[in-house]
């Protein structure tokens, strides 16, 4: 979700005020998705690398965090929508940490849609963390070390007990991964929108998702053996 400073700057607004029109758009992008029958939908809010902006900008993107859990937890309920937060969770503030666990249990039995959010997240964080845990259990006598290959690794990332992303969003024009879900995209679709992120709606979304419906998945298989039937 690129663009929040950006969009600020152009209408020589602080660069707090992009990020609350960006929560504006989340908004827009959720009902949106739901409208379209999204199950899943996973934003990129703060990455680990985020954290060398500067401390002001920080301080004003927790405030938000926290007051965006405050305010929408009741709607995400009524909606059916549960919530799911993925990172490192250890560098938030004590308060920040209760209430993400206390949005989360509140979702927790929603079923229309999964919405999780990255926040303090890195791909490769994710890995190494995967790694580590594997580690600890082959160590621990709980896991063969030849059991160990793609299938099993995975089970040890983020979002293993959910689908593969089909596509990925990105706004404001640039083209990188910039190390989101670096394991979980392996296969992923992506779409690059030129617009700012609070710039980004219904149907912005409609286009990209357009966009997607027309492209051959092939998944390492050819088009022959796709269009003959083959699973895709």
């Amino acid at each position: 979700m690129d663009g929040n400073n950006r969009w600020a700057k152009v209408r020589r607004l602080p660069g707090l005020a992009g990020h609350k029109a960006g929560v504006e758009s989340v908004r827009r992008l959720i009902e949106g998705c739901m409208r379209q029958g999204v199950g899943h939908l996973t934003l990129f809010a703060f990455s680990s690398e985020n954290w060398q902006r500067p401390p002001l900008e920080v301080k004003g993107l927790m405030e938000l965090f926290m007051l965006a859990l405050k305010r929408e937890a009741r709607k995400l309920l009524k909606n059916d929508i549960r919530l799911r937060i993925i990172g490192d969770r250890s560098r938030f503030s004590e308060a920040l940490q209760e209430k993400i666990a206390e949005v989360e249990a509140l979702t927790a039995g929603c079923t229309r849609m999964q919405l999780n959010i990255a926040a303090n997240y890195g791909g490769r964080w994710d890995i190494a963390r995967a790694a580590s845990r594997i580690a600890q259990d082959c160590r621990d006598g709980r896991l063969d070390p030849d059991a160990v290959d793609e299938t099993l690794f995975g089970d040890y990332m983020s979002l293993s007990d959910q689908p593969s992303p089909d596509l990925c969003i990105r706004t404001a024009g640039d083209h990188r991964i910039s190390n989101f879900l670096l394991w979980q995209m392996a296969y992923t679709e992506f779409y690059f929108a030129d617009c700012y992120w609070p710039d980004f709606g219904e149907q912005e979304l409609a286009d990209a998702i357009r966009d997607y419906c027309g492209r051959q998945r092939r998944f390492g298989k050819t088009s022959e053996q796709i269009e003959a039937g083959g699973s895709a």
